[in-house]
């Protein structure tokens, strides 16, 4: 039996990189997708609670189904699991994201929220990203790298409670030196909202910011994005500082 690779993104269920994705997967397994209706970008670990999700029928052949969920990418991820899954998925793929999730990023990214999310229900799970934000960006350079990645992952599994998240470069085929497992970059978004005036006269606040790398050694994402490697960075949903726990002692009663 061929594995069950099921795949969702935050860019919405049209985006080029999922279109990319689902390629790559279904050379290797059948494939079910479910993914947001529109752009769901910056969604993070989100759900829908106030009110019911609607899931349409986009395409459905032998070994691919397409759904489209007007939830966020972490309700298509498990909505698909428990209803749309013929059988526990093999693998959950997300992505491949229009722009990096390097970094802090991946604290505010829905196509890492989706994965986080497959890791807590014991699923493997790998997010793909892309640093290129043009909706028309050209994947084909960074697919051997998904194809080595996934490859791998099927034939050997991930640690309980492990997920990846990939970063690629945007660079040609031949510029892409390689694969480096990492760990994230010291960096932060030192946002600011611009103020502006709609044509009635009311004013709105339009969010910006700048990304600000602390340190990047050579041990970490950054630097390997900088210097031409995908990143490949082992993640968990634990956030907890187990070093700090033995230095706050002293606050138990």
């Amino acid at each position: 039996m061929r594995p069950l690779i099921l795949i969702t993104n935050d860019d919405g269920f049209a985006a080029r990189g999922l279109r990319a994705l689902d390629e790559v997967a279904m050379d290797i397994a059948d494939v079910i997708v479910m993914a947001p209706e529109t752009n769901a970008s910056g969604q993070s670990h989100s759900i829908t609670t106030s009110r019911p999700l609607r899931v349409r029928e986009i395409k459905k052949t032998a070994g691919l189904e397409v759904y489209a969920c007007d939830g966020t990418p972490v309700d298509c991820g498990k909505l698909a699991t428990e209803y749309f899954c013929p059988r526990r998925p093999d693998l959950v793929l997300s992505g491949i994201n229009h722009g990096s999730n390097s970094s802090i990023n991946v604290l505010y990214s829905g196509t890492m929220g989706a994965v986080i999310e497959a890791t807590a229900l014991g699923l493997d799970a790998i997010g793909f990203s892309l640093l290129n934000h043009s909706p028309e960006a050209e994947f084909a350079p960074s697919l051997p790298y998904v194809k080595h990645i996934v490859d791998y992952v099927l034939a050997n599994g991930l640690p309980p409670n492990v997920s990846l998240n990939v970063n690629i470069p945007r660079l040609e085929a031949e510029e892409i030196k390689g694969v480096r497992v990492c760990h994230e970059a010291k960096a932060r978004w030192l946002d600011s909202f611009e103020k502006r005036i709609d044509p009635q006269g009311r004013p709105y606040w339009w969010l910006t910011g700048k990304f600000e790398c602390d340190d990047a050694p050579q041990s970490s994402d950054e630097w390997a994005l900088a210097n031409g490697y995908v990143s490949v960075v082992p993640i968990h949903p634990d956030f907890t500082h187990y070093e700090a726990i033995g230095q706050l002692k002293a606050l138990q009663l």
